[in-house]
């Protein structure tokens, strides 16, 4: 699959977005980066657990980095839209 995003392109996200419920497969989230503090980073939700933790995954699979185990309170917000 090819990636989302390219480089200079810009998001949107709703940054209150998950504060009444937790994100839900199928979005795409900004999040702070579980190893780089300070870095964000923009995937996908695969799954989400009972249990408050979620795995994400980048689009472009040849190119990316997945997180199978992250914590949804590393989740910033909910990209709403995308500019090229």
């Amino acid at each position: 699959m090819f990636p989302l995003l390219k480089p200079g392109e810009e998001v949107l996200a709703d940054w209150r977005a998950y504060r009444r419920h937790g994100p839900q497969v199928g979005d795409i989230v900004v999040a702070w980066h579980p190893a780089q503090p300070g870095v964000k980073i923009i995937k996908r939700v695969t799954a989400v657990s009972a249990d408050g933790r979620c795995q994400l995954q980048g689009d472009n699979r040849a190119e990316t980095t997945d997180f199978t185990d992250l914590s949804t309170a590393l989740i910033l917000g909910r990209v709403t839209s995308l500019f090229p």
